[in-house]
């Protein structure tokens, strides 16, 4: 048998529950790992409370981020084998807080020998979102990235990659994230009503890019400061539309881009926290709290 950590209806925590079931049995394209790390993150709140889309079938299982090592592939796969160290995204309608997980091949790669399976499991979600946020519009060298919200999960890698492409980066975060965003080598400015003027000092003649983690009234506030078409919204496309801007690209590249360059150690995640997986409750409700620095990990 293995566990699995799920929510038997959409709504709050009390919905979930850690549940046990047989060892899934790999389809075609697909991989079965054991799972050494999951990553947590605020989509996966966010659909047990449905913002995402209803789902009709319970129980549905939590987790979207994983890193392990595989113990059975399906028939068709060849490009992997039982005992591979591997990371990516749980296929659909599986899930990754669970001591066995299944991927589609396609949706993996293989795992960095010096990369930790911890720092692994944030790259699927966190790692390729960052990367994504941070590509698609062409800066140069000097050239001015605002990241609203820089001292969560992925916001932490945004300002790394930025500041290793030699952008100007102002990092937005509260007060309790300012030597975090700073370590990074990027400008804290606090959030809250001063974030704008704070932008608007450190960039007088306009931001190049807004990579946005927060959306809504935070991003309205600074949203005028980007010069036409130059903001990118992962949580509220919405919002960045309506400022001439967009949602999230995504560059099918990206889950391997990202891995080859942490796995240099390019670009590091910061594992704030890492709870076994009968604490899934525990870690869910740390980022669903708005107040995790960093990246908060399952370990089965």
């Amino acid at each position: 048998m293995s566990r699995i950590f799920v929510f038997n209806a959409h709504g709050g925590p009390e919905t979930q529950a850690l549940i046990e079931r047989p060892v899934p049995e790999p389809g075609p394209g697909e991989l079965v790992i054991e799972v050494r790390a999951a990553g947590v993150n605020p989509v996966d709140w966010k659909i047990r409370e449905g913002h995402l889309g209803a789902k009709t079938e319970f129980p549905v299982a939590m987790g979207r981020e994983v890193a392990g090592v595989v113990t059975a592939v399906g028939s068709d796969v060849e490009e992997y084998a039982a005992g591979d160290a591997v990371l990516g995204l749980v296929a659909p309608g599986q899930g990754g807080f669970a001591d066995h997980a299944v991927l589609r091949a396609k949706d993996a790669v293989v795992k960095p020998e010096d990369l930790s399976y911890a720092a692994a499991a944030t790259i699927p979600v966190a790692g390729t979102t960052a990367y994504d946020l941070t590509h698609a519009i062409e800066l140069e060298a000097g050239d001015t990235m605002v990241v609203l919200g820089a001292g969560g999960g992925v916001g932490y890698l945004a300002t790394q990659i930025g500041r290793v492409h030699q952008f100007n980066v102002i990092g937005i975060a509260s007060e309790a994230k300012r030597e975090l965003v700073e370590s990074t080598g990027a400008t804290f400015v606090a959030s809250g009503a001063g974030a704008a003027e704070g932008v608007r000092v450190l960039a007088p003649d306009g931001v190049d890019l807004i990579v946005d983690l927060v959306g809504r009234q935070p991003l309205r506030d600074i949203a005028s400061l980007a010069k036409p078409g130059r903001i990118l919204s992962a949580p509220d496309p919405e919002t960045a539309a309506e400022f001439g801007g967009s949602g999230r690209p995504n560059d099918p590249e990206a889950l391997a881009k990202i891995t080859d360059v942490m796995g240099y150690g390019v670009v590091t995640p910061l594992i704030s926290a890492e709870f076994a997986l009968d604490q899934a409750a525990e870690a869910l409700a740390a980022v669903e709290n708005g107040h995790a620095i960093g990246k908060v990990v399952i370990i089965p």
